[in-house]
């Protein structure tokens, strides 16, 4: 059992919507156009790997597969939760994803559910969150009319929002727009419009209507977010959402705070600021841009610093 905190080193992906912001965490870059930090993957399309301690070197999904125990033994075929940083410089795709049940009988991956917090993002910037349609007939004939100003439900957005987006939804992150998203590990999307956008070979990128058409929700429904806030020592805790996926938290640090983790692990990402984590005689320095896992039962400790951070765990 690992009596510290592992630090991952993030995986970084280009997209043709992506930009530089990324850079504000200290990241080096693949390009002028990345769109994702993969902080948090155990996936077979990106692997985040431990920089410190015993299991430095080891991928999460080693990690998953061959010590357990950091994650209290839970049941699963992979690691369950992947956070991304992305940087939307462009507008995304319009996207759906489906649940558990349709992706694994169609896809052989996870369905997804995931949730947005809006770290930074320009003034009048907005996300697609929900459709008008009533009914699975009139959703089909406005996309196949292409009638998308009147289908898509835009949302104005500013930073410290938070989206729950579960299976179904009908999303997009908007250009201009910087967020953390907590997701199940799963990389199925399926595409309902994009913008008849181009590929670096000027090819139109694949689209998946029927499969959309078939996963929506119908007719929408907006989830209920209502953030509860509590204290410990001088840091403000924000819990954001508790779901059958995942549970996502804000703390708000400004001087010290004792804690006592005793959860399966907690998933730590330092979206601002910087501070240090002190465990009996050992003291683990953090700052922005930097992620960290709290092993199971990894019990007290001490926070000490300024800085913001997006927690998650089971």
């Amino acid at each position: 059992m690992s009596t510290q905190p592992l630090f991952f080193e993030p995986v970084f992906k280009e997209r043709i919507w992506g930009g530089e912001q990324l850079k504000s965490f200290g990241y080096e870059l693949l390009s002028s156009q990345t769109g994702e930090c993969w902080a948090f993957a155990a996936h077979s399309n990106g692997q985040s790997v431990v920089k410190n301690g015993e299991f430095k070197g080891s991928s999460l999904g080693e990690l998953w597969e061959k010590q357990r125990e950091l994650f209290g033994n839970i049941e699963g075929d992979r690691f369950p939760l992947l956070t991304k940083i992305l940087d939307a410089a462009q507008d995304l795709s319009v996207q759906v994803h489906p649940d558990d049940e349709y992706g694994l009988k169609h896809e052989g991956d996870l369905g997804k559910t995931e949730c947005w917090y809006i770290i930074d993002c320009e003034d009048g910037a907005e996300i697609i969150y929900g459709h008008t349609a009533k009914t699975r007939e009139e959703f089909a004939a406005m996309i196949h009319e292409g009638k998308w100003d009147e289908l898509l439900t835009k949302v104005p957005v500013k930073p410290g929002d938070f989206f729950f987006v579960p299976s179904g939804t009908v999303h997009a992150i908007g250009a201009g727009i910087v967020i953390l998203e907590t997701q199940q590990n799963s990389d199925t999307t399926y595409r309902v419009y994009d913008y008849d956008r181009r590929d670096n070979q000027g090819n139109l990128r694949e689209l998946h209507v029927e499969q959309s058409i078939a996963v929506t929700t119908i007719p929408s429904i907006e989830p209920v977010s209502k953030p509860v806030v509590n204290t410990s020592g001088n840091m403000k805790i924000t819990t954001f959402v508790e779901s059958d996926y995942f549970t996502v938290h804000r703390w708000e640090l400004e001087g010290s705070a004792k804690l006592d983790q005793n959860l399966s692990f907690q998933l730590v990402s330092v979206i601002e600021g910087a501070g240090s984590l002190i465990k009996g005689e050992e003291k683990y320095e953090f700052k922005k841009g930097d992620h960290f896992l709290l092993p199971f039962e990894f019990g007290e400790y001490e926070l000490d610093g300024n800085a913001e951070m997006i927690v998650s765990h089971l």
